[in-house]
């Protein structure tokens, strides 16, 4: 350094207490933005109704049907979880014009096996998105015979790692053949479930612990007929038919016309 180069020590100003509140005060926003806010847990929504009212809705269902089937056709477990694993995004009247024929001769996973994809992509032609459900069939044939020895297992997880079987076909098949008071939780029961308010729920999951906690324990085996049945021939999507609605006086939906007349 020369003598006329000043001291660059010399030079520094200390930082005006200003500035410096400014500074920390940056500093601390800053850190405080990139820490992410915890998410607030969601409430589950609540049901409409008391347990009285609860039971007496599905009282109702049980004195008017005692004992509700699905109205798909089938002659034993297998061919009940292929039928249901072809209905998907289907009609249970379209799968039954296509599986009544196929299941006379076709009954059992070997058999299945033994048809070929061809032979029963050609059978099912008529229902929706039929290559892959063949294609599927075929697999959790072959797949029942080599990990359960050819037999149903009458476990959720167990049929959930077969092909083209999710959490409702899974629950479908419990409850109809092996009589396990599950809840499949298809469009009609989920939109039922937030129309009427009996499950609220944002997905099918959520509707099903919904229901599980909703239902009275003695019509648990049968809830998701009734309400499947129902969903399909009285509470339809477009216009419920209220007038013939046997719960319209209970029915806490605001669609509801009976109720609002009154």
């Amino acid at each position: 350094m020369t003598a006329n180069q000043p001291d660059p020590r010399k030079s520094r100003k200390p930082a005006a207490p200003a500035a410096k509140a400014a500074a920390a005060k940056a500093a601390k926003a800053t850190k405080t933005a990139a820490k992410p806010k915890a998410a607030k847990p969601r409430r589950a929504a609540r049901p409409r109704y008391s347990k009285d009212e609860l039971y007496a809705i599905f009282a109702r269902f049980h004195a008017a049907n005692p004992e509700p089937t699905g109205e798909l056709h089938y002659v034993n477990p297998y061919t009940l979880l292929v039928a249901v694993a072809l209905s998907a995004q289907a009609t249970d009247v379209g799968v039954n014009k296509a599986t009544r024929p196929l299941f006379e001769t076709v009954d059992t996973p070997q058999k299945m096996v033994e048809l070929g994809e061809d032979r029963l992509r050609e059978a099912i032609k008529t229902i929706g998105l039929f290559r892959n459900k063949a294609k599927n069939v075929i697999a959790l044939s072959q797949l029942l015979i080599d990990r359960f020895g050819g037999e149903v297992p009458q476990d959720r997880e167990a049929l959930e790692t077969l092909p083209g079987v999710g959490r409702k076909t899974a629950n479908v098949v419990l409850n109809i053949a092996f009589g396990q008071p599950t809840i499949a939780v298809d469009t009609h029961l989920f939109r039922l479930g937030n129309r009427i308010g009996v499950a609220p729920g944002k997905t099918p999951l959520e509707v099903e612990k919904a229901l599980e906690k909703a239902v009275p324990s003695e019509f648990l085996l049968h809830a998701h007929h009734w309400l499947i049945l129902h969903g399909r021939y009285i509470c339809k999507a477009r216009k419920p038919d209220c007038e013939k609605c046997l719960i319209a006086d209970l029915c806490k939906s605001p669609e509801n016309t009976r109720r609002q007349a009154a």
